[in-house]
């Protein structure tokens, strides 16, 4: 069973949220919190939670701050930011801050259960709109940028990438490495959000820029050395 935090101070909203999650997911288990610091009380009682979905405009929060202490509590925990705000700078400063996707309180519910969707499955999302406004403040990145930034994978991470690239899902990756999906689904957030790309089809344009057998070669040299 999949397990949901909703944070939310407003009733309204935390019903539509809820609505929006079981569109997604009918028989998943919702828990809520009003305030950060219940969140991160929820979150401590249940540490099975999938995916957490966090206004950032909560009582004794000031911008980033509620999301950060909850992310500081519980890194490890994904969490999609569901906001009022839709200024492109604060979308880019979420993204920065390593959160599963930024979602306006404006979307429809339909959207809210795909992007909920897209989040539980490793991907990083924004709607598209704000994610071709954030493409044009980020020109396409050159090749020795690219490397740059996937020289910060780790050998497993890049595995993982390269099997991506193959085409294959989180499952079947799962099943070739002998891992725990949730541990991909992992992998696959820390491998976009370290690439700067907010979907798994961007990540292999990106690596396709680059001789991806030579960074796998290096990554496991530099891991053979270090043993």
């Amino acid at each position: 069973m999949i397990r949901f935090l909703i944070v939310d101070d407003h009733p309204l909203f935390r019903e539509a949220l809820q609505s929006a999650v079981r569109m997604a997911h009918a028989d998943a288990e919702v828990f809520e919190a009003t305030s950060i610091e219940g969140a991160i009380d929820v979150a401590a009682a249940h540490r099975d939670l999938d995916l957490a979905l966090l206004d950032l405009s909560l009582p004794g929060t000031t911008g980033f701050s509620g999301l950060i202490r909850f992310r500081s509590a519980h890194p490890k925990l994904p969490v999609v930011v569901v906001s009022g705000h839709e200024e492109l700078e604060l979308v880019a400063e979420a993204m920065s801050l390593g959160v599963a996707g930024y979602i306006p309180k404006s979307t429809s519910r339909q959207e809210l259960a795909d992007a909920i969707g897209e989040a539980l499955n490793g991907s990083i999302y924004v709607p598209p709109q704000m994610r071709a406004k954030l493409a044009e403040r980020a020109p396409e990145t050159a090749q020795g940028h690219v490397l740059k930034k996937m020289r910060t994978l780790t050998p497993q991470q890049l595995l993982v990438l390269e099997m991506i690239k193959s085409g294959l899902q989180n499952k079947q990756i799962a099943y070739e490495l002998k891992l725990a999906e949730t541990t991909v689904k992992a992998h696959v957030s820390e491998i976009l959000r370290k690439l700067e790309v907010f979907t798994r089809t961007r990540a292999v344009i990106e690596v396709s820029k680059v001789d991806f057998a030579a960074v796998r070669r290096g990554a496991d040299d530099a891991s053979q050395a270090r043993r």
